[in-house]
């Protein structure tokens, strides 16, 4: 058997709605409304004092200040990387969320899962924000902590590197979506470095306000496949994760390969045919 784990993630009543149950705590007492406001009618960008663009915001060990590791990072906006950034382009997609130099792929798992999900994602992730109509340089993302839905406020300065960014990003670049809600959950947390090493199940209960479950398939039970069934039909969030693989008592190391697809697709065992 494998010691994979197959995580379970179910959200509060459909029914009621997410979050509707509960009013939305500000974090750090910042109203996104009123701050966005002030800084329109102020014409200058938003800039958050609670979370600066600052080698404290990265981290505290190996992204601490005077660390090697954040030599050279300077904290831009999207609009300062390219000429015409997006928050979504076309929809939210799991494509959209690129790994970078932080140790946090539990949480892009979750992120990734995420965006199964719309109507989820469209409450931790407000669709209306942009950086065109209205743009202030502040953005917002709900996030359950403790019992209740926080509005965590922050300003698009992101850190970069020879121009692009140090964490998570998008395939193509233009989009910040997820980098932005990577921002807000380093921002929840601390810092960047305090979301280096999780299980994606952390992700889905924050994501979701929901009660996680773990199964692993050595002990689990036997209709399983028909609980992941019921959890996918009652919209729940899904991840996995694996350790080690025994195979006749013995360790197995698996490499796993992707197929950038081309003339010719793979049509053999495990393929989609």
């Amino acid at each position: 058997m494998t010691s994979t784990a197959d995580q379970l993630a179910h959200q509060q009543d459909r029914e009621q709605g997410i979050g509707t149950d509960k009013k939305t705590v500000k974090f750090s007492q910042q109203d996104y409304e009123t701050l966005r406001q002030q800084c329109l009618k102020s014409g200058r960008l938003f800039e958050d004092n609670c979370f600066p663009a600052e080698p404290t915001s990265l981290g505290y060990n190996e992204l601490g200040p005077n660390s090697s590791k954040t030599k050279g990072v300077v904290w831009k906006r999207p609009k300062e990387l390219c000429p015409n950034p997006k928050f979504i382009d076309d929809g939210a997609t799991r494509m959209d969320i690129c790994q970078g130099a932080l140790g946090d792929c539990w949480l892009m798992a979750a992120i990734a899962s995420l965006t199964l999900d719309q109507d989820i994602l469209a409450f931790v992730v407000p669709q209306e924000q942009s950086f065109t109509e209205g743009y202030a340089g502040i953005f917002h993302f709900q996030i359950w902590q403790f019992g209740e839905w926080v509005d965590v406020v922050i300003d698009d300065r992101l850190p970069t590197r020879n121009g692009k960014l140090l964490f998570v990003h998008s395939a193509e670049g233009l989009e910040f979506w997820s980098a932005l809600l990577e921002k807000a959950y380093a921002k929840l947390y601390g810092s960047y470095e305090a979301l280096s090493s999780g299980n994606v199940i952390e992700g889905f209960e924050d994501f979701t306000g929901g009660i996680a479950e773990v199964y692993t398939l050595d002990k689990a039970p036997p209709k399983l496949f028909q609980l992941m069934q019921k959890a996918l039909s009652l919209g729940s969030l899904l991840g996995c994760s694996i350790d080690k693989v025994h195979f006749q008592g013995e360790p197995v190391q698996l490499l796993r390969i992707r197929n950038p697809w081309g003339n010719k697709e793979w049509t053999g065992p495990w393929s989609d045919v």
